[in-house]
C-alpha cells in the first residue's frame, strides 16, 4: 500500500479505543519520566517491558514509543525551571530557557518548548512517513570514518558556544574530553585514570556531572549571594504564561531548523539527540542577527534545540522500523520488544504487518497532539514550583539530585562525584569558564574516540581513510570552516573598521 492509504489504515488502528488509551498512558508516563532527573526513557521502557508481554503487540509498542517521545517533552521542564538537566539532550535548553525563567518568563519558556516539540515532532513523523526508504539508504552509507567526522563537526560547534574568551571555552571542552576517557578501554580492557577506584571502571555517570555542574553550582552561587528574594518571578495572568506572538514569530526559523536538523541526525545510528540539539543551537546562533544575545534568554535559543530533540525521535525510529538497526539504547529496547512479540523489524514490516508499522506511525501523530494538549495547560501548574521560597526549594533540589545520583550508581561514590562536580561547576562560573563545552566534550568524546579507532582498524592504521571517503571529507571540511569562523569574523571586522581609501 502507498503512504496515504497506509496512513489511513494506521489512523484506523491508532484511534481504536484500546490503542488510544495506551497512547495516552505512554505519553503521560513519558512526561513524568522526563521531569524526573536520572530515570530516563531507556530505563523506564526496560522496566515496563515485562508488563507488555501479554499485551497486544500494536498496543504495547504504541505505549512504549509514547514513553520514548513523551520523555522528550518533559525533559525541558527541570532544565528551564531549575537548571537541572536530566539527560544530555536537555543540557543546551538550560542556556536560554533558564535565563528566560530568571527574567520572569518561565511560562513562555515552557510554552515555547512545548510548541517547538509539537511542531518538530510532527515534522519528524511526516518525514518518517514519506522519506523512510531513501533516508534509510543514506544512513547505510555511514561507517566509522563518517561518524568520527560527524562527532568532530559537533565538537567544532564549541566555537559558536564561546563567549568573549575562546581559550577558556577550549579548556572547558578539553576537560570534558578527559573526563569521558576515565574508565575501562573497550579495545584493550585497560583502566584509564581510575586512580585505583573500582567505582570508576564504568566511567563517570552523566547525571552526576550535569546536575553537579549546573544545578548544584547554581545553588552555591545563590547562597553565596545571600539572595533573600525568590530567584525566579512569575508573571500574573494566564496570557503571560504563554509566549507572545512576537516570540513565536522570532522562533519561526528555529522551528524549521530544529525539525530538519533533529530528523536528519536522528536517522544516523549512534548520533543521538544530544548532537542534534547542539547542532541546531549552533546553526541558529550562526544565522541569527543578534548572536551575542544567545545564552541570555532568547526564545530562538530554546526553540531550536528543543525542536531537534523531539524531531530526533522520528529519525531514530526510521532505521529501526525499515532496516532493523537501532541507533541508541531506547530504540534498541524497542526493537527487542518487537522481536519478543514475534515481529521482525525490516524492509518487509510495513507490508507484512501494516497494523504495527502504520499504527505506530499514526499513533505518533496522535501522541504529539495529546502531548501538546496535556503540556500547555500544565504550564501554570509547573510554574507554581517557582513560588516555593528558596530556603525550601534548594533543599528539595539537593534531595532530588542526591537521590538520583545514588539510584544510578547504587552507592555513595556517585553522591561524592555529584558534590565534586558541584564544586567544579562553582569554580568554573566564578572564573568565567562556560559549562556547556565541558558537557559537549563529555558526551561526544567517547563516541568520537571509538569511531576513530574503528576507522584506523579498518584501514590498518592509515589515517587517510578519513579524507578519502566523500561524506567524511565533506564533514571534516565543514568542521574546519566552523573552527576558522572566529578568525574569519575578526578579519572581516578589521576590514570594516579600517579607514577607506581616499577617492581619486
Amino acid at each position: 500500500m502507498d503512504v496515504l492509504s497506509g496512513l489511513a489504515h494506521g489512523f484506523g488502528v491508532a484511534l481504536a479505543p484500546a490503542n488510544l488509551m495506551w497512547c495516552f498512558v505512554g505519553c503521560f508516563l513519558g512526561t513524568v519520566i522526563g521531569i524526573i532527573p536520572g530515570l530516563g526513557p531507556a530505563a523506564t521502557i526496560a522496566i515496563l517491558l515485562p508488563v507488555t508481554y501479554n499485551m497486544d503487540p500494536t498496543g504495547g509498542i504504541i505505549m512504549l514509543c509514547g514513553i520514548y517521545y513523551g520523555a522528550k517533552y518533559g525533559g525541558s521542564t527541570t532544565s528551564i525551571l531549575l537548571k537541572m538537566p536530566g539527560e544530555a539532550s536537555s543540557v543546551i535548553s538550560c542556556m536560554d530557557g533558564y535565563e528566560m525563567a530568571r527574567k520572569g518568563r518561565a511560562g513562555p519558556a515552557l510554552g515555547i518548548a512545548a510548541i517547538s516539540s509539537f511542531v518538530a515532532g510532527t515534522v519528524g513523523v511526516v518525514l518518517l512517513s514519506f522519506l523512510a526508504p531513501p533516508i534509510a539508504d543514506f544512513a547505510l552509507s555511514f561507517s566509522s570514518p563518517e561518524y568520527f567526522a560527524l562527532m568532530l563537526m559537533g565538537l567544532s560547534l564549541v566555537v559558536l558556544l564561546a563567549g568573549d574568551d575562546l581559550v577558556k571555552t577550549m579548556l572547558s571542552l578539553l576537560l570534558g574530553l578527559w573526563l569521558t576517557s576515565i574508565g575501562t578501554d573497550l579495545f584493550t580492557a585497560q583502566t584509564r585514570f581510575t586512580f585505583g577506584q573500582t567505582s570508576l571502571l564504568d566511567g563517570i555517570d552523566f547525571m552526576s556531572l550535569a546536575i553537579g555542574v549546573f544545578a548544584i553550582s547554581e545553588i552555591m552561587l545563590s547562597i553565596e549571594a545571600r539572595e533573600r528574594v525568590r530567584l525566579l518571578t512569575i508573571p500574573k495572568g494566564f496570557r503571560n504564561l504563554l509566549p507572545s506572538l512576537e516570540e513565536l514569530k522570532a522562533c519561526r526559523f528555529a522551528f524549521f531548523n530544529g525539525s530538519v536538523t533533529g530528523f536528519i541526525i536522528g536517522v544516523l545510528p549512534g548520533a543521538g539527540s544530544t548532537i542534534s540539539s547542539f547542532v541546531a543551537y549552533g546553526v541558529e546562533k550562526a544565522v541569527s542577527r543578534h548572536p551575542e544575545k544567545f545564552g541570555t534568554g532568547v526564545p530562538e535559543g530554546l526553540a531550536a534545540p528543543e525542536g531537534a530533540n523531539n524531531a530526533d525521535t522520528g529519525g531514530a525510529l526510521l532505521p529501526v522500523l525499515t532496516l532493523g538497526i537501532p541507533g541508541g539504547s531506547s530504540t534498541a529496547i524497542l526493537m527487542s520488544a518487537l522481536v519478543l512479540w514475534g515481529v521482525k523489524p525490516g524492509p518487509l514490516l510495513m507490508t507484512q504487518q501494516p497494523d504495527i508499522f502504520w499504527g505506530l506511525v499514526a499513533s505518533m501523530y496522535v501522541g504529539n497532539v495529546v502531548l501538546l494538549i496535556m503540556n500547555l495547560p500544565l504550564i501554570g501548574l509547573f510554574t507554581q514550583i517557582l513560588r516555593i521560597p528558596l530556603y525550601v526549594l534548594f533543599p528539595i533540589i539537593m534531595g532530588v539530585a542526591i537521590a538520583g545520583a545514588y539510584s544510578v550508581s547504587g552507592n555513595m561514590f556517585g553522591v561524592g562525584l555529584l558534590a565534586a562536580f558541584g564544586l567544579l561547576g562553582y569554580g568554573m562560573q566564578k572564573l568565567g569558564f562556560p559549562a556547556a563545552p565541558l558537557i559537549l566534550g563529555f558526551v561526544l568524546g567517547d563516541a568520537m574516540e571509538r569511531a576513530l579507532r574503528q576507522s584506523l582498524t579498518m584501514s590498518n592504521g592509515d589515517p587517510s581513510i578519513l579524507v578519502t571517503r566523500p561524506i567524511s571529507a565533506v564533514l571534516l571540511v565543514l568542521a574546519a570552516l566552523i573552527l576558522l569562523s572566529p578568525l574569519l569574523r575578526r578579519l572581516r571586522n578589521r576590514r570594516r573598521a579600517a579607514p577607506g581609501l581616499p577617492a581619486a
